[in-house]
């Protein structure tokens, strides 16, 4: 039991940069819950793009998918390649932040969705499962769109998987797809879709063609290499 006990203080402290994203999610999902719970007026997104891009509800699997690429690129790094966990963690929580600030001091939604499913197929019933808990509110900038830009930048940098073209291939592949979901689900606004490109165009400047973000011990290893 010893053991097992020291063995598991030591995996933890090994690891113990991991609690950065974890303790930040906590708070993310406590401010987002509050948000989408309270957020009853809000100002209406629309383009008129948006009415020419067809419902597919296809769309649905690579917008789930997003939940678990964002995750396991950031569960890789947290083992595999501690500096651009990081520089991962600051991209990601640094726009998630905004998003949180901006639906908060300006509520925003929007009337897209179709009032009835067309077609009643397995994905369908998965787009009714995800719109019972997830109200058309609180979306810009669109954080599917930032956080896949912010997994396909982290894996494109991660040196161990400089040799892997499936998977870089297969993170673009994916990302764009989760991109296009988010409009052709009508979960977000062409708007949305802009504006978490633009922000994560910037936050590529500042989190991978600076220094700036990376912790003093890790800032003098990189120099030293």
């Amino acid at each position: 039991m010893k053991k097992l006990t020291k063995k598991w203080i030591g995996f933890a402290a090994q690891y113990k940069h991991a609690a950065a994203m974890l303790a930040y999610m906590v708070v993310y999902m406590i401010w987002f819950s509050c948000l989408e719970k309270n957020v009853t007026t809000y100002r209406l997104i629309h383009m008129k793009l948006d009415d020419y891009i067809p419902f597919c509800e296809a769309f649905i699997v690579p917008y789930l998918l997003w939940f678990v690429y964002v995750a396991g690129v950031v569960t890789y790094l947290v083992f595999k390649n501690k500096q651009e966990y990081y520089r991962s963690c600051v991209f990601l929580m640094t726009g998630m932040t905004i998003f949180l600030i901006v639906s908060t001091l300006w509520p925003n939604g929007h009337h897209l969705r179709p009032a009835v499913l067309p077609r009643d197929n397995v994905f369908s019933d998965l787009v009714a499962m995800l719109w019972r808990t997830d109200t058309p509110t609180n979306l810009w900038p669109s954080i599917h769109v930032y956080n896949s830009l912010g997994a396909y930048f982290a894996v494109m940098h991660c040196k161990e998987l400089t040799a892997k073209k499936g998977i870089r291939l297969g993170a673009l592949v994916l990302t764009v797809s989760i991109i296009l979901s988010t409009v052709f689900l009508k979960q977000h606004s062409v708007f949305d879709v802009m504006t978490g490109l633009l922000m994560g165009a910037v936050m590529y400047v500042l989190v991978y063609k600076t220094e700036w973000i990376l912790v003093p011990a890790l800032r003098r290893k990189h120099a030293a290499s």
